[in-house]
């Protein structure tokens, strides 16, 4: 493989996705902070088919993955949102949020930064329909606790700031660059035009890429870089949209939780909506042509999909690309560090082990959910050392429940 090759394709790539990722990053910042949490629970508190459609609605521009939007959905059930909203907040929020629109129209076109936010409407919609049709009350589990983010200290300015260039990017950074890193292979390592050789098989395509995504982890953000370079490669658009649909919607691990939350019922309806409908649309895709927009659009990316194409970028997605660097290598190394931070152990405080918390929506979830037992004076979870520190007089029961209706598993004393 030609080095400079890779680097020239990992350039372009960047250098296109940069300006959109860090607007969609602020956007974001600034929802999380300005946009109350009682604003999405007062549209998602009925039984019916309103409720359902506020949730995906609401859901969209939230930059959610499959892990982190399971305890706010848990959180949302706790605050008395209906059953078929949770479900549609649970389908349509992993699958999209702005700063993946964004990134979707800078790499693949306005075609599928329109049809990914649509798409994620209507599966949320079906599946949340389904759910009031289907599931009994008496088949979901309703916790008892609350669950939502946890107070933030410092002015709003810098809130919005630290979340969209901080916290955002501890949650997505490494899948990300991961992305990126697979892009820009694919782009240098597999033959052109590679996924011709079944492309008048377009089902079987979106088949296989399903049995791949499915079980695995696949941010929203970061699959899009994979998914324009598989088409450059020969991949369907189709079968390139299955992948950013279910990918990012649904994987193993969210798939226990939310058995274990809501039962087996909704799970089901849960899953299956979201295959059905990556499979409905990706032929939808395909027969209405949306991919003939990426072609144009890599095309235009400061020099091109193919490193032999490669020109010198402009200054601005450089610029752009560096902060992006910066953001990534700072938020990653201070995730990594914190694996090996020394616990301050002191009297009346105990290190428990909890797994599931992948992001730090999944570290505040816990944190609420357990500040608010009795005895409790102080709480902090470390999603990457799968550690809680507790101080105060709480029953190791009390928190274990707090913990496992938070959506997460509760391992014990840390040994």
């Amino acid at each position: 493989m030609n080095s400079s090759g890779f680097f020239l394709s990992l350039l372009a790539v960047v250098n296109a996705m940069s300006p959109y990722l860090l607007l969609g990053f602020l956007i974001a910042g600034v929802l999380h902070v300005y946009v109350p949490k009682r604003f999405y629970l007062r549209y998602l508190s009925r039984d019916n088919k309103l409720s359902v459609l506020w949730a995906a609605l609401l859901g969209i521009p939230l930059p959610l993955c499959s892990c982190g939007v399971i305890p706010t959905a848990v959180g949302l059930k706790n605050e008395g949102a209906s059953k078929g909203a949770v479900a549609s907040f649970l389908i349509a929020t992993p699958q999209t949020g702005i700063d993946s629109i964004l990134a979707t129209f800078s790499l693949m076109g306005l075609g599928f930064a329109v049809v990914r936010p649509v798409a994620a409407l209507a599966t949320g919609l079906c599946g949340g329909l389904l759910v009031n049709r289907f599931v009994r009350d008496d088949a979901v589990a309703v916790p008892t606790g609350q669950c939502s983010l946890s107070t933030e200290k410092g002015s709003r300015l810098w809130q919005v700031l630290r979340y969209a260039y901080f916290d955002m990017i501890q949650d997505i950074g490494l899948r990300l660059t991961i992305g990126l890193l697979i892009a820009a292979l694919i782009g240098v390592v597999v033959p052109d035009e590679f996924f011709l050789s079944f492309g008048s098989q377009p089902l079987l395509q979106m088949l296989v890429i399903l049995v791949v995504a499915v079980p695995m982890y696949i941010c929203s953000t970061g699959s899009i870089p994979v998914a324009a370079a598989l088409i450059m490669k020969g991949l369907s658009p189709g079968a390139a949209l299955v992948m950013l649909m279910a990918g990012p919607a649904v994987n193993i691990a969210s798939i226990l939780v939310v058995r274990k939350s809501h039962g087996s019922r909704f799970t089901w309806i849960y899953l299956l909506t979201i295959v059905v409908f990556s499979i409905l649309f990706g032929l939808l895709v395909n027969a209405i042509g949306i991919g003939a927009d990426i072609m144009p659009t890599c095309g235009a990316m400061h020099g091109g999909c193919c490193p032999s194409e490669a020109t010198a970028p402009s200054i601005f997605p450089t610029i752009c690309s560096a902060l992006l660097v910066l953001f990534i290598i700072i938020a990653l190394s201070m995730k990594f560090f914190s694996k090996f931070k020394k616990q301050n152990v002191a009297e009346g405080t105990v290190v428990y082990t909890v797994e599931g918390m992948h992001c730090n929506h999944c570290k505040a979830s816990v944190e609420q959910a357990v500040s608010k037992l009795k005895g409790v004076t102080a709480v902090e979870a470390t999603p990457a050392a799968n550690t809680l520190v507790v101080t105060g007089t709480a029953e190791e029961s009390d928190i274990r429940k707090a913990v496992e209706q938070a959506g997460f598993e509760f391992k014990g004393v840390k040994e």
